[in-house]
């Protein structure tokens, strides 16, 4: 079993060969200068510099000197980054070491607040407290205990609340000596916790006063030596509970309040009472033990931060909120009870042990900087240029009329204004460059020409317009990004001889856009009477011309082919009205036959369901006369068992 030490009587020969526990690899801190460590006494003349080391004065003049001095300015300018001063032959030897250095100490340029020898001094002690390299000084998050090592092989763990709070790491190891030291009437400590309305609190000594180890040095000499105390030990102690927190809801009441309001319920007085009693029992007993909280070294406090006001901050109070005696648990604790108390003043003053060997110290090590995170790459002086944003054109008036022309004459295609785009295009019809020019690409028109543009939205008028009066050309293709949908819709609502769908890759023109009969009777007609004027029935893809007398001929033959299918369904619908009449009658005539009574014997032994003729005599009705005629069966049969059953009874 490992051997347990007590924080404050450590062995002696252990307490000599303890050196800081540091991460094996690591490069010890560089020592300070001891010239600028050094300093003469400082005299008791009252001209005399408090920042300076040595610095005294005869008269003002002179002291007035000394405040504008490089010296002076660069000890203020360490003191205030945490540094210390340098005497006045310790900052000369700094100079010295600057290539480019000033006299300073009697220049007479009043006005500048700092000379290039400070600035230049000041600047090399920011890099000399860097480090050199980023992987040796990765910053490493401090933990609760602070570990010591006796060689070979022993290290000793204790936890950094347990010296003073200024204390700096590298006289943790001084201060474990000195508090090996007894005092007179011992160390005590005081411990509270608080939470969910239950309390603990006890006054411990932890180390035993100087009386008694002068007693048993006394008692040496005698045969029998005198028992000795345990270390700690438990001087007063209270716990007590309160009904604060409603049961798996957690949180006090006040809490619960301060966030959704003031509950109205019994539940909820009773919890607001028991806060103020738990509060009013904690101040009284603290009053009582205010001379032994007074005499405590530390004072450990597990506490809520609305818990906390119970102990600090209100009038007349015990602890201050400021003390520097004050302490949280390091580690986690469980419900406050006495127990509890006794497992934490264990775990604060028994020693943390290991025997680990130098080369599993090392491994130990190696991989905890493995683990550490890798510092950030420091982003370039130089950042990227920006893209630059794309700056929207400003339009002049003509480009903004313009657009505006473009905009009007298409709505008016698109609508079919006919009168007014005729005036419109004889007005302005040469700043659009002619009837077949090209729609621009800013007005989002997936269609190419004027043409196209009429043709898909089914005007009549203004396509026939379009061809006959300004030669508008019907050859030019539709953009690859038209609109195929359109299309589709198109060639469904009239199929009869509307041009087929094309693939996407296909050539299309203003003829595949036509969606009604009556604008495809338009490409025809012009077609017929212009031949000579375009490519029709190729590049425009026109199937074929316009005949008057062929379509009539057609017309009629549909009008002829129509009105024959109207006959023929009249025609079926009499003969399926003639076929029903028949067949309702057959089915009365054989539901009549059935309902006749039949003579049989009444002793003649029966089947249960009824005669087998039955089930015979509706297989050629339908499904609802079957079962009409089933449920006047079981009717029937119903009654016949209920006379059965009143004829027995009055027997």
């Amino acid at each position: 079993m490992a051997q347990r030490y007590h924080v404050f009587s450590l062995p002696p020969e252990l307490l000599e060969t303890l050196t800081p526990r540091n991460l094996i690899g690591r490069p010890p801190p560089p020592e300070v200068s001891t010239l600028i460590q050094t300093a003469p006494p400082v005299s008791d003349n009252a001209r005399a510099c408090n920042i300076c080391l040595g610095a005294t004065f005869a008269d003002v003049i002179e002291q007035r000197s000394h405040f504008r001095s490089d010296w002076h300015r660069y000890n203020v300018k360490i003191r205030l980054r945490g540094g210390s001063s340098v005497t006045e032959p310790a900052f000369a030897h700094l100079v010295e070491g600057l290539e480019d250095s000033l006299s300073g100490s009697a220049s007479s340029d009043e006005s500048s607040d700092d000379s290039d020898a400070v600035k230049a001094l000041v600047s090399k002690i920011k890099r000399t407290s860097r480090s050199s390299s980023p992987s040796e000084e990765k910053k490493t998050q401090l933990t609760a205990v602070t570990w010591f090592h006796s060689p070979p092989s022993t290290q000793i763990g204790v936890y950094r609340m347990l010296f003073p709070i200024d204390t700096p790491a590298p006289s943790y190891l001084a201060e474990l000596k000195r508090i090996q030291e007894r005092v007179e009437g011992g160390r005590k400590w005081a411990m509270f916790m608080v939470a969910g309305g239950h309390f603990a609190g006890a006054i411990v000594e932890v180390s035993r006063p100087a009386e008694d180890q002068d007693s048993i040095v006394s008692g040496k000499a005698k045969k029998k030596p005198p028992k000795l105390k345990p270390e700690t030990s438990i001087l007063k102690h209270k716990t007590f509970h309160r009904y604060t927190t409603r049961r798996k809801q957690g949180g006090s009441q006040s809490v619960n309040d301060n966030s959704k309001g003031a509950a109205i319920s019994a539940g909820a007085m009773l919890r607001r009472y028991g806060e103020q009693a738990l509060r009013d029992d904690i101040r009284n007993l603290l009053l009582d033990w205010a001379d032994d909280i007074q005499d405590c070294e530390r004072i450990w406090l597990r506490a809520s931060v609305s818990n906390r006001r119970i102990f600090l901050d209100y009038e007349n109070c015990v602890i201050n909120k400021g003390d520097d005696r004050l302490r949280t648990f390091p580690f986690p604790t469980r419900r406050p009870t006495q127990s509890e108390l006794v497992r934490c003043l264990l775990e604060l003053t028994q020693v943390k042990t290991s025997r680990l060997t130098e080369e599993a110290l090392r491994a130990q090590d190696e991989a905890f900087l493995a683990s550490l995170p890798k510092p950030k790459a420091t982003p370039s002086t130089t950042p990227a240029a920006a893209p630059e944003k794309a700056k929207t054109q400003r339009l002049t008036k003509e480009e903004e009329a313009y657009r505006e022309k473009w905009s009007r004459l298409l709505d008016m295609i698109s609508k079919g204004r006919f009168e007014p785009l005729k005036s419109f295009w004889e007005r302005e019809g040469v700043s659009f460059g002619g009837v077949d020019a090209l729609i621009p690409e800013w007005t989002g028109d997936r269609r190419a020409s004027l043409l196209q543009v009429a043709v898909q939205s089914g005007q009549e008028d203004v396509t026939r317009w379009l061809l006959y009066e300004l030669h508008a050309d019907p050859t030019i293709s539709v953009p690859s990004s038209g609109v195929h949908q359109d299309d589709k819709a198109a060639n469904e609502s009239d199929v009869s001889d509307a041009p087929p769908l094309q693939g996407a890759g296909s050539r299309r023109t203003a003829y595949d856009l036509a969606r009604t009969r009556a604008v495809r009777d338009v490409f025809r007609q012009c077609a017929g009477d212009h031949p000579d004027w375009w490519d029709w029935f190729g590049s425009a893809r026109v199937p074929s011309t316009f005949n008057k007398e062929k379509e009539e001929a057609r017309d009629e033959k549909k009008k002829q082919r129509k009105k024959g299918l109207k006959e023929k369904m009249r025609e079926r619908e009499t003969r399926e009205r003639e076929r029903e009449g028949k067949q309702s009658d057959v089915d009365d005539e054989q539901v009549q036959a059935k309902s006749e009574p039949h003579s049989h014997d009444p002793t003649a032994p029966r089947k249960l369901g009824g005669s087998s003729g039955a089930a015979d005599g509706v297989l050629g009705l339908t499904v609802e006369l079957r079962a009409k005629v089933e449920r006047e069966r079981r009717a029937r049969a119903a009654e016949a068992r209920l006379k059965i059953l009143t004829g027995a009874r009055r027997m």
